[in-house]
């Protein structure tokens, strides 16, 4: 019995955890989205300024994006299973509306397997970086709805969330 139940899994080998094998694959390109909420409270919202916050620490966005960039970059060595991969964009967008921010991150390469974990990690150390950064001036930040906005590239295809 535990023998069909663990053929089921991809990263499962004879009752073993691995990688899956991507070595048959083509390379293609591939572009992943992926976006969080932060909800910062009203009195971090007051002192944004031309886009701009900064905290007790600096400056909160940029030092979010650069986070993100990185966590992007170290993906492969946080969640096990997940193939280092050769990035060749990144990019992040921050906007702020009535609640605080949503961050989007968007990630691209040239590969035999796709960057939705690179881009999901990029959105959320992102979003901690911002709870890090603004927390001595509110603690209850919330972060919130991290998702897979889209995909493109490989064998499953393009895929866009429904989720608004």
């Amino acid at each position: 019995m535990q023998e069909s139940f663990t053929s089921a899994f991809t990263h499962i080998r004879d009752g073993t955890p691995a990688m899956v094998d991507v070595s048959g694959k083509e390379s293609n390109k591939r572009t992943a989205v992926a976006q969080v909420r932060v909800e910062l409270g009203s009195e971090i919202i007051r002192r944004f300024e031309n886009n701009d916050l900064q905290g007790p620490k600096g400056p909160v966005l940029q030092t979010a994006i650069i986070a993100g960039t990185m966590a992007i970059k170290k993906t492969s060595e946080l969640i096990p299973f997940c193939h280092p991969l050769p990035i060749e964009n990144c990019r992040f967008e921050i906007i702020p509306d009535a609640k605080g921010l949503v961050i989007r991150c968007e990630v691209t390469t040239t590969g035999k397997t796709g960057v939705e974990m690179e881009a999901m990690t990029g959105a959320s150390v992102a979003a901690l970086t911002v709870y890090d950064m603004c927390k001595a001036m509110n603690k209850a930040i919330r972060i919130l709805d991290l998702h897979l906005v889209s995909k493109t590239g490989g064998k499953s295809g393009d895929y866009q969330a429904s989720i608004p």
